[in-house]
């Protein structure tokens, strides 16, 4: 049997991110979402999973989920047997997006998170297409499951993290790097520069997807995933 896949959704998103996903392969291998909604730091988020994850897993992580996984990387690359990093971000947060989330943590104390989530964020992160307002409709529903004080938790990670970049040139295992060819918010050049980086990754764009690849383009995002699961373990 695979090791077992954990996926890390991305800020403000819950299981039901990768409910497609899900659904497909957990008839073929056991699969874990794992919340990043505690800590106002990277490596707080990193350091309570370790302790709760398997010892050897496959990880799978989106925008945020990715940073984290990248971080999970860094801390325990011998518990790590491949990587998935999916519409993310090796860089450290610019001074500039550092500043502009503070208005955005303002207004989510001040009762206003849909707000911010709406007109801000996932609206200019998705593909054109018929099911775009469905899958902006479930990330709201997620958005406000989570609520508030998680928002401001996760912004506040996210304006302190680190560069990971040396962490992707030290990878060692089998690494896919997908993205959405319309995802505004982390563009292809990023990850083509990422699967540069990694000496073992392969590159997926998918035509049809924005930011969220998992509800955007399902299928395809659960063919890429179970191909990566194939692909046979690099020796270390």
């Amino acid at each position: 049997m695979a090791e077992p896949l954990v996926f890390l959704p991305g800020m403000m998103c819950d299981a039901r991110l990768f409910g497609p996903q899900i659904a497909e392969l957990s008839s073929e291998i056991p699969v874990t979402v794992a919340p990043i909604t505690s800590g106002e730091r990277i490596e707080e988020i990193a350091s309570a999973l370790l302790d709760q994850l398997p010892q050897r897993f496959a990880l799978a992580g989106l925008s945020m989920g990715g940073i984290v996984a990248m971080e999970l990387l860094r801390r325990a690359p011998d518990r790590i047997t491949r990587i998935a990093l999916m519409d993310t971000n090796p860089l450290a947060e610019t001074p500039q997006m550092a500043t502009a989330r503070e208005p955005q943590i303002v207004a989510a104390r001040a009762g206003r998170m849909l707000d911010v989530m709406r007109e801000e964020m996932k609206p200019k992160y998705l593909a054109p297409g018929p099911h775009r307002q469905a899958v902006l409709d479930l990330v709201m529903d997620m958005a406000d499951a989570l609520g508030p004080e998680v928002f401001v938790r996760q912004s506040r990670a996210l304006q302190r993290r680190r560069d990971q970049q040396k962490t992707l040139r030290q990878c060692k295992v089998p690494a896919l790097v997908l993205c959405g060819a319309h995802d505004v918010l982390c563009p292809v050049k990023r990850h083509e520069f990422m699967s540069e980086l990694i000496p073992s990754a392969t590159l997926r764009v998918l035509d049809h997807s924005g930011h969220l690849p998992p509800l955007e383009q399902p299928a395809e995002t659960t063919a890429a995933l179970r191909e990566w699961m194939a692909l046979p373990l690099v020796l270390r």
